[in-house]
């Protein structure tokens, strides 16, 4: 006869798995409406980038871009007054 705990383990699990999916489905919802959800994100944070690139990093908001330029591999030089 199998040990009855194992039972118990595998039912712990089960209660895990489904509420793990229950979660990815109330997600689904939320943004489910806007399907290029991500996309929308990627593109407005490409965008200020960008605005900020044309202002040299010195805009209101560019300063979380500081410690990735100014070094070979961004390409991006700039003269920022820390």
């Amino acid at each position: 006869m199998s040990n009855p705990h194992n039972h118990a383990k595998v039912g712990h699990a089960m209660i895990v798995v489904s509420a793990s999916l229950a979660a990815i489905g109330l997600l689904a919802l939320a943004i489910g409406s806007d399907v290029l959800f991500a996309d929308n994100m990627q593109r407005d944070s490409t965008i200020h980038f960008n605005e900020c690139k044309a202002n040299d990093f010195r805009a209101e908001g560019c300063e979380k871009y500081h410690d990735r330029i100014n070094n070979a591999i961004s390409g991006i030089y700039v003269d920022l007054d820390e």
